[in-house]
């Protein structure tokens, strides 16, 4: 069974297909191997992401777990990872529109078993290893940035490097913007930076009952990460390179799945699910 149906694999590929750079053979006597096909090193790599498994639980005759790593690592090189992110942001803004006048941000820890560059001591699991995702999104909960940190980074601090994914979309922003907080960022330091970047502020008053209010849709895709992706769930990636590129897959999956949802009531196209997905 696919890691993914043939309705989302099928031009989440393409679109990935359009951005690995052309490559170049320099063997003097072109006797080497063949190469193996990047539709198929694609293919292992969805798999990683979802089933959650190891590249040598995932490798087979056809392709090996050390030309995943290496065709893994020149894809990020290459930026392909991020760029397939934008596109998929990009095109789902222009089809149906991001809702970027309430934003939302929360963290979300996840365990961290093998150490790495992004892990720390986890405040909610007795020590251990374990991983911080600061998560941004719209109105409507699509990811719009993600910042990956140790477990023990406190969400405050996280706040600024996950507004600054707006970046992202250059001066397309609406003139107001309101941010949709937790208790956690309950603070005057919070307020504070809010104001500097001209943004309203909804913060919900730390040691009262929970009040979800707007912030819901960010624990859902906190849900569509952890749930979804079994890689996410259990980083056991060492490198924040790898880590990042990972999420920004995860989120360009997760941004075109709800653009053939959304879309499949208003719109027609030759590769149309039959059932809405």
């Amino acid at each position: 069974m696919p890691a993914l149906p043939s309705f989302l694999i099928e031009p989440l590929w393409t679109q990935f297909q359009a951005l690995i750079p052309p490559v170049e053979d320099h063997h003097p006597l072109g006797c080497h191997r063949p190469r193996i096909p990047d539709r198929l090193v694609f293919d292992k790599l969805i798999q990683v992401l979802v089933l959650g498994a190891s590249y040598e639980k995932i490798s087979d005759t056809t392709c090996s777990a050390t030309t995943i790593r290496r065709r893994r690592d020149l894809w990020i090189d290459a930026g392909i990872f991020t760029a397939l992110e934008q596109i998929c942001l990009e095109s789902y803004d222009r089809i149906l529109g991001l809702e970027l006048e309430n934003l939302t941000v929360d963290g979300c820890i996840v365990k961290a078993p093998c150490g790495g560059e992004m892990a720390g001591k986890s405040p909610v699991d007795r020590g251990k290893l374990g991983t911080k995702r600061s998560v941004l999104t719209d109105g409507k909960g699509i990811p719009l940035g993600c910042v990956a940190a140790p477990a023990n980074r406190h969400d405050s601090p996280l706040l600024r490097p996950t507004l600054e994914k707006l970046s992202r979309f250059g001066f397309h922003l609406p003139p107001k913007i309101t941010v949709h907080l937790d208790a956690g960022y309950d603070s005057s330091k919070t307020r504070t930076l809010l104001t500097e970047l001209g943004c309203e502020s909804v913060i919900s008053t730390n040691g009262e009952p929970l009040q979800a209010g707007a912030r819901w849709v960010v624990e859902r895709t906190n849900a569509w990460h952890t749930r979804g992706f079994k890689k996410l769930l259990i980083c056991t990636e060492r490198r924040t390179l790898v880590i990042d590129a990972m999420i920004s897959l995860a989120n360009s999956i997760i941004v075109l799945r709800r653009l053939i949802r959304e879309a499949w009531h208003t719109h027609r196209w030759d590769a149309r699910p039959q059932r809405k997905p």
